[in-house]
């Protein structure tokens, strides 16, 4: 029963997703997003337990990604066809947010056939992409998204997926500081924001993980010549 900790964790992360699907539909976005936060949760301490159980297998891998694509791929897709239905009449628009739903897929489907992201991402990780793409209408009241400003998320959005950038990923193989600054870095401005601003970290909070990301990435290329 122990072994199946991580599973029941991946599919506590579906049954948010659904739930955060069906909050979509009613128009509660406040609800929504408290679901794909929660989602996040589950599929953090579910690869956490079994990292920390030993517990690896085909099944749960399979269960995660099937899971993830539900809470991190269509969720926010349909989330974000929702918004867009509510700000304007272009119809070609709002269907523009179901290439979030298409690149999460090829997202997953290319991590499940690397080894190489272990302790690190290619490309923009699904549960950080649909926590920014859920959370940006919560800023400020003179940014409130617009379908313009939708149609450019979405494909902004479907690049960073599949992006042949490394991200970071709070994996750590060893606590070393000088290995692990930017990891270190990344926790330490995620409290701040939370401290200084509240929930208006949320949407701040993924822009700023791309960033740090984008400046490891680049000082690793610089440090191997």
């Amino acid at each position: 029963m122990i072994r199946q900790v991580p599973n029941l964790l991946t599919s506590l992360n579906l049954v948010c997703g659904a739930a955060g699907i069906i909050n979509v539909f009613q128009g509660d976005y406040t609800n929504t997003i408290f679901f794909i936060l929660l989602c996040g949760v589950f599929d953090f301490f579910d690869g956490f337990a079994a990292r920390l159980l030993k517990v690896s297998e085909p099944f749960g891998k399979e269960l995660d990604s099937l899971a993830d694509m539900v809470s991190f791929g269509i969720l926010p897709a349909l989330y974000l066809y929702q918004l867009s239905e509510g700000l304007g009449n272009e119809q070609w628009v709002s269907y523009s947010a179901l290439l979030v739903a298409a690149f999460s897929g090829i997202r997953l489907a290319k991590f499940n056939l690397d080894d190489q992201q272990s302790d690190k991402f290619i490309g923009l990780p699904t549960p950080a992409n649909a926590i920014l793409l859920t959370t940006f209408a919560q800023l400020p009241i003179h940014l409130i998204p617009s379908q313009g400003l939708i149609l450019a998320t979405s494909l902004i959005s479907a690049i960073l997926l599949i992006a042949p950038v490394e991200m970071l990923a709070l994996k750590f193989k060893n606590f070393d500081f000088k290995t692990n600054v930017f990891r270190y870095l990344l926790i330490v401005v995620a409290v701040a924001l939370v401290v200084l601003t509240g929930w208006l970290a949320l949407p701040l909070l993924i822009p700023v993980y791309i960033f740090l990301s984008f400046i490891a990435f680049l000082a690793k290329k610089s440090a191997q010549g």
